[in-house]
């Protein structure tokens, strides 16, 4: 997991007061239409105030007013350059992770003869040689052996993983470095679009976009800022209407009426909205996962269901020895070391586990290919078989390993019979979830080996919580019912799919969208990419292949199925932070109308000797309407600040049902929008008249 960055960071401080001033320029005020008329009015009543102090008419009250306009403005973009300080603190240290490096270059995959150049000339489709202590020149797919990398630069994770040729299991990534043996890696992104480069895109926030929640509440805001644009630009006519029927005249100067409108218009939420969304993604980034949009994270806080591909994902992704079976009448050992004979030429995980559990449950030591005599045979599609015709004097001798049914045609072949015990022994293993593979010495049946998908740790646990929160999980996978059947009981989730291809996965996938549900997909491999690519939420694990990390809008670093729980949790404080502030800002807003609009109209309508209607709402008995105003452009000004750790924090999550959220939301944010004006502005007021600055 990532380390946490305080915003309190004094270098992140720096920066942001620096970058307040810098998003003054109109480019980027325009992005926020409602602080863009803040800081269009700050312009106004700055140039007015200088127009009135040249004509020797200096006014204390316009100058506070005018300073802090701007304070509101650069208040909303330091609330922006905190998020964004953030991420580019993070986006830093991802930076330096990529040091300047060489890459030895070679032709084709068995060539011992490279060629040395620097890592930023390696094109697409490249073949690099990496043995150990090499960093790892670019993104690529291992396409020969296997090694031991160290990750810990992208995951944060220090513990090595294995990246081997074939399966799941074979993209690397560009910074991180080859702990043991030797590689060849076909390169399959250009230098400056590398899963690096586009990690410190996304943390500095560069390319970030609204998200449909943000465009609508944007628009809506927007239309509020219209509607009192036009409110408050009126009241001129009307004090002009007033004073022509003799009433006592109200001063509606332009600066006023500025102060006015940027104490009406939502300026609290648009101040911090760009800040809420900011904030979501550095978060997730925290936790080791990377969103390819905002719109990802907001529709993670919506899931209804979740698909998880079984091989790399609910599973460690190979298949591994878990028990010997023997056949009537054999020995143990005799089946052990056969077992081992027929394994040795095979380079595959499972093959590799076959001779690592007969070394360590039956003292067989580690032969050496070359100290046996005879042919190996490797494994075939056609014959579901693999083995070794070991030579012993003048007999050789035909050991085979494979699928039930391809061994029993190849014994009963040679005159032998199959055992009705192994026939047994294969349905009982399949039954469980495990994967039988029958051994041979010539026409005799020596036993069974069970090869087991291994159930990473804890992750039953982890899809119980999903369940609380209302998440229905289904597993996906190419497995007969009988395995699947079993995977999915240790796993505990609550569906499945067995004999699953790329087709029907996306045909799932579409069936629980048109049903109405919002679904997240969860996947490691190119078969899973299509069903990636259509998912609400598609989360590749940084282990699986570049196809698949492609496909998605999330990468997660850790490559750990169940962080959909902390993605969800995530997503739906997005929602909740943007939904709380939402209801402060108008609460807040509401309340403001109350408590400075009775005091700057006390006098609307009134006679010399009969005050006028809205009297007896100044309930507040603010000291003057200029004192009024100006408090209230104070605490409409500070009020920024003070919400931004909030906004950066998030509201914090509890599985709540919806009604339960909302009723929350308007005690907390709704009462507390609704008393902080009344309680902040009277107080602010009474500094105003103990000092008397206006």
């Amino acid at each position: 997991m990532q380390k946490s960055i305080s915003f309190l960071d004094k270098s992140i401080l720096n920066q942001a007061i620096v970058a307040s001033f810098a998003k003054l320029s109109p480019a980027h005020l325009w992005r926020n239409p409602v602080m863009a008329i803040v800081a269009i009015g700050a312009v106004v009543c700055t140039a007015i105030f200088f127009m009135d102090v040249a004509n020797s008419r200096f006014s204390g009250f316009d100058l506070q007013i005018n300073l802090w306009l701007w304070f509101t403005v650069l208040f909303a973009n330091f609330a922006e350059a905190i998020a964004e300080g953030r991420g580019k603190a993070r986006a830093d240290s991802l930076k330096k992770t990529r040091a300047h490096s060489t890459a030895n270059r070679v032709r084709q995959i068995n060539d011992t003869q490279f060629e040395s150049i620097p890592a930023d000339q390696l094109r697409e489709d490249d073949l690099v040689v990496c043995v150990t202590g090499d960093m790892i020149p670019g993104d690529g797919e291992v396409v020969s052996g296997i090694a031991s990398v160290d990750e810990s630069a992208i995951t944060g994770e220090s513990a090595p993983v294995i990246r081997e040729s074939g399966g799941d299991r074979s993209a690397v990534t560009g910074g991180t470095r080859v702990l043991s043996d030797r590689i060849v890696i076909k390169i399959t992104a250009a230098q400056g679009n590398t899963f690096m480069d586009r990690m410190i895109s996304l943390v500095e926030g560069a390319k970030r976009q609204l998200t449909p929640n943000e465009v609508a509440l944007s628009v809506l805001l927007i239309s509020l800022t219209a509607i009192f644009i036009l409110a408050v630009f009126t009241l001129p006519a009307a004090a002009k209407f007033v004073a022509s029927e003799g009433n006592t005249r109200i001063d509606l100067s332009m600066i006023v009426l500025v102060s006015l409108l940027v104490c009406l218009i939502p300026t609290t939420i648009a101040a911090l909205l760009s800040a809420i969304g900011i904030s979501g993604m550095e978060r997730l980034i925290r936790f080791n996962v990377i969103a390819m949009s905002g719109k990802a994270i907001e529709s993670a806080g919506d899931i209804d269901v979740l698909l998880l591909d079984k091989t790399g994902t609910i599973t460690l992704g190979n298949r591994a020895a878990a028990s010997l079976i023997v056949a009537p009448g054999i020995e143990a050992y005799e089946l052990a070391d056969v077992a081992q004979l027929a394994s040795l030429s095979d380079e595959t995980p499972e093959g590799r586990s076959i001779v690592v559990y007969c070394k360590e449950n039956f003292q067989l030591r580690a032969r050496q290919i070359a100290d046996l005599h005879g042919k190996f045979i490797p494994f075939s599609a056609v014959t579901r078989m693999s083995g070794f015709d070991l030579a012993t004097g003048n007999k050789t001798r035909l050991i085979r390993k494979g699928a039930a049914h391809a061994v029993k045609a190849h014994v009963e072949s040679l005159g032998g019979k199959f055992p009705p015990a192994i026939d047994e022994a294969v349905d009982a293993i399949s039954k469980r979830g495990g994967t039988p593979l029958v051994v041979s010495d010539d026409a005799r049946v020596l036993g069974v080996i069970e090869l087991k998908d291994v159930v990473k740790g804890g992750i039953k646990e982890r899809f119980e919580q999903l369940r609380k929160m209302g998440i229905r999980t289904v597993m996906i996978t190419g497995d007969n019912p009988l395995t699947a059947a079993a995977i999915a009981a240790e796993a505990g989730v609550d569906d499945f799919v067995a004999q699953a291809t790329p087709e029907s996965k996306l045909v799932k996938l579409r069936e629980e969208q048109k049903n109405g549900a919002l679904v997240a997909m969860i996947g490691d491999g190119t078969n899973d990419a299509p069903a990636l690519a259509q998912a609400d939420v598609g989360v590749a694990m940084n282990s699986g292949t570049q196809v698949a990390r492609e496909a998605g809008n999330m990468v997660d670093l850790d490559s750990n199925p169940t962080k959909l729980i902390e993605i969800v949790e995530i997503g739906k404080q997005l929602l909740m932070t943007r939904g709380a502030l939402t209801t402060f800002s108008i609460a807040n807003d509401i309340a403001k109308y109350f408590a400075i609009l009775p005091a700057i109209f006390v006098t609307l309508y009134a006679t010399d000797s009969i005050p006028g209607p809205l009297s007896v709402l100044n309930v507040m008995r603010l000291s003057s309407p200029h004192s009024a105003l100006l408090s209230a452009v104070i605490f409409n000004a500070l009020i920024i600040p003070l919400l931004i750790p909030l906004a950066l924090k998030g509201v914090k999550y509890r599985p709540l049902g919806a009604d339960l959220v909302l009723r929350n939301n308007l005690l907390i944010y709704g009462l507390g929008g609704l008393v902080a004006p009344f309680v902040g502005i009277k107080l602010i007021d009474m500094v105003i008249s103990l000092t008397g600055v206006v």
